[in-house]
């Protein structure tokens, strides 16, 4: 799960000057030097939206659920499967 999440990261990274925008629309009190400043960057983009929104409001999987969609990604979960085999005698 964490190479997803590193994958996911590193392609957030690479659109960072597309997704910038949406960013700042998504959270408005975030300013133009603090997306400068965040630069696709996940420890610095989820600080500073704790710092500008409080931390109880916007943990980090939240903020990571939102740039998904953001980026029209598909949401992370965990899905288990259940195969039952029937034998008759």
């Amino acid at each position: 799960m964490a190479d997803r999440d590193d994958a996911v990261w590193n392609t957030l990274r690479g659109n960072w000057n597309q997704l910038k925008g949406k960013v700042r629309e998504k959270w408005g009190l975030l300013t133009n030097d603090d997306i400068e400043h965040i630069g696709g960057h996940k420890d610095r983009l989820v600080g500073k939206i704790q710092e500008r929104y409080g931390k109880a409001k916007w943990e980090a999987a939240n903020i990571e659920d939102e740039l998904r969609k953001i980026n029209n990604e598909p949401k992370t979960t965990t899905t288990t499967t259940r195969t039952t085999t029937t034998t008759k005698l």
